[in-house]
């Protein structure tokens, strides 16, 4: 009976293995499911949207064959969108009878002029417009599409391209070559199939131990067989013939041992046999894979990103941390190429507003007096504070605060420094490098433009940034005009400069804390030591007076958490130096910066030097109430010339 239920056990751990092992062989599905996408007219820009790459779940891998390098970049849909809103594209869509196919997109064309407009004077003049449209389009069209800042991320491969993504349904892919040739026409895309097979591991395992229990159980019978084999109790069989003892032989003694030896070792090879099928099956369920057993926990399958906007309507941030990252390092690379160079045509294409400004100036002084030193780098690196824009419109801003503390050199903390007006003055002295953070902006016109950084400054001393939005969420522009604020951002620079002209006795005194405000309080030591400098040595043939105002560049607010906003202005600082004797000149031989931007050394009249200064503030909301707080500042030479 025990060699039957051997067999039974052998039989039944044969079908279970094999079973498990089919699940893993014959009966396995398909890893991925594929899809093939081929365009019917060649175009620079192939676009794959969103509701592609999630049309199944699971990651994404996009596999275009080509022989020459291709690029491929992926970033916010309605952005990708923008960029293309000027060229003809082929853009990946699912259609309606949910298979993926690719429409041909076309720029918005402009409606042409009526039929009963057609003999205005104006129909000419449309008729230039297109024509400048026309052209425009076609410039558009070989717009290489490498190193825009609108990208999260880009890459180019040789011979081909092959990514793995795990983009959300609001992220879309841009395959391009350089923008002027033709985008690859076939692309291929993939997606995982969970073809686990649960009950495999079991089976094999359960088989496996109904296999070892058989072999026990065929072991139990032959030990059986062989013990069942020994002396009976039965009647004594015929006595033989008796022979003297010495000349009986050895053989039958020796037939004994041989045969029980031959026992046994029938016994051991069989079970030798059987040893082999219990290794084949300890191998098969150590060869069995993660997809081979029951997940008690929840899906390793990576899913699509979700979207950091759960707010209905809210509007996207206008860039991630690694991308505010990336495009500041590329600012930070232009400046220096082009503090390098001196070239104020390369910095123009990374820098605007004040910044853009007082580098040319200081390019105009280092050409004329080369041992004057550059202005410290734009500062680099990962933003302690990043609090973009929350809009999905152009232009855009970000508000970056970058941790200085490791760096070898940044732009000057120092107030304004003193220029020279009169013989024997010292000259502005180099900023040091600061050790207070930098605070920032960067804006971007259009979908087309790159990022320009418009506003830097340094903090000053002890000043804490107020509460504001984390980065995946964003904040809204506070309108120039905004009535809810203690004072109108666009009205902000013209109060504050109304403080530093008339100090106490301004109508604007009491709305900015004067704690913590440093920007005055150097200003003011600053212009003290001018004018004792002065009264020394001219004060009889001339006069010295000091003026500020609001700068030519636009203000910006930030809302923050408690319903303020910090605010970015600027003014221009004046220093004027006129002549009251008609023998007397002013001299600027102390003054090398003034020198070079004016061209002149001296001269009968006087002269002006203009200082440009960037200021943040927080300002409160009007219900809240509270003084504005300044949070940073930095000044440097705009300009210098002689009266006229």
């Amino acid at each position: 009976m025990r060699f039957v239920w051997a067999v039974v056990a052998f039989v039944l751990a044969a079908i279970l293995i094999g079973a498990g092992i089919a699940q893993r062989t014959v009966f396995l599905g398909p890893k991925t499911e594929e899809a093939t996408v081929s365009v019917e007219q060649d175009l620079p820009y192939l676009l794959v949207d969103g509701a592609v790459l999630t049309h199944h779940t699971g990651a994404q891998t996009l596999t275009v064959p080509s022989n020459d390098a291709v690029f491929a970049a992926y970033g916010r849909t309605d952005d990708v969108r923008a960029w293309l809103s000027d060229v003809e594209y082929n853009h990946v869509v699912v259609g309606g009878d949910d298979e993926i196919e690719t429409v041909l997109v076309e720029p918005e064309a402009v409606d042409p002029e009526s039929a009963d407009d057609a003999a205005d004077p104006a129909a000419d003049a449309a008729t230039d417009d297109a024509a400048t449209d026309d052209a425009a389009t076609d410039e558009a069209a070989g717009r290489n599409p490498a190193g825009s800042d609108l990208w999260l991320e880009e890459t180019t491969q040789d011979r081909g391209l092959v990514m793995t993504l795990n983009l959300p349904e609001d992220m879309s892919v841009l395959i391009a070559t350089d923008g002027t040739e033709a985008a690859p026409g076939t692309l291929e895309l993939s997606w995982p199939i969970s073809n686990s097979t649960p009950w495999a591991g079991p089976l094999i395992v359960l088989g496996s131990i109904l296999m070892a229990f058989g072999v026990f159980l065929y072991i139990l019978a032959i030990r059986h067989v062989r013990r069942s084999r020994g002396p009976r109790r039965k009647g004594p069989p015929p006595l033989p013939e008796t022979q003297p003892l010495d000349t009986l032989s050895e053989a039958p003694e020796r037939g004994v041992i041989t045969s029980r030896t031959a026992q046994r070792s029938v016994l051991a090879r069989r079970a030798v046999a059987i040893v082999p099928a219990v290794a084949v099956s300890a191998l098969l369920f150590a060869g069995c894979s993660a997809e081979a057993w029951p997940q008690l926990g929840p899906s390793a399958s990576p899913s699509p990103t979700p979207s950091v906007l759960d707010a209905e309507n809210a509007q996207a941030p206008a860039v991630t941390d690694r991308q505010a990252e990336r495009i500041l390092a590329r600012i930070a690379q232009t400046a220096a190429a082009a503090d390098a160079a001196a070239d104020p045509e390369l910095a123009a294409t990374r820098l605007g507003g004040a910044v853009l400004d007082e580098r040319k100036a200081n390019y105009t002084i280092r050409g004329k007096f080369p041992e004057i030193a550059a202005l410290d780098p734009i500062p680099s690196g990962r933003a302690t504070v990043l609090l973009p824009q929350a809009y999905d419109g152009w232009p855009r801003t970000v508000l970056m605060v970058i941790d200085e503390a490791g760096a070898a050199a940044e732009d000057g903390e120092s107030a304004p420094q003193p220029d020279a007006t009169e013989e024997g003055e010292a000259e502005t002295t180099e900023p040091t490098a600061p050790e207070s953070p930098t605070i920032l902006l960067m804006s971007q016109e259009d979908p087309w433009s790159d990022y320009t950084l418009t506003y830097l400054a340094h903090f000053a001393a002890s000043t804490t940034l107020p509460d504001v939005a984390g980065a995946t969420i964003g904040a809204s522009q506070v309108t120039p005009d905004s009535t809810f604020l203690v004072i109108a951002p666009d009205q902000l620079a013209t109060a504050y400069a109304d403080v530093i002209n008339k100090g106490e006795e301004s109508e604007f005194a009491s709305l900015f804390s004067p704690d913590g405000d440093q920007f005055r309080a150097k200003l003011a030591e600053k212009r003290t030591q001018q004018l004792d400098a002065f009264n020394q040595t001219g004060a009889q043939t001339g006069t010295l007076s000091f003026s500020s105002a609001a700068g030519a560049y636009p203000a910006f607010a930030f809302a923050t958490l408690e319903s303020g906003a910090i605010v970015a202005v600027s003014l221009t600082e004046t220093e004027t130096v006129k002549s009251t004797n008609p023998d007397a000149v002013i001299k600027l031989d102390g003054n090398r910066a003034a020198q070079a931007l004016s061209g002149m050394t001296s001269s009968a009249k006087g002269f002006e030097t203009t200082h440009s200064d960037q200021l943040f503030f927080y300002v409160p909301n009007r219900a809240a109430g509270g003084q504005i707080e300044l949070l940073g500042y930095s000044s440097q030479i705009l300009s210098a010339g002689e009266i006229q």
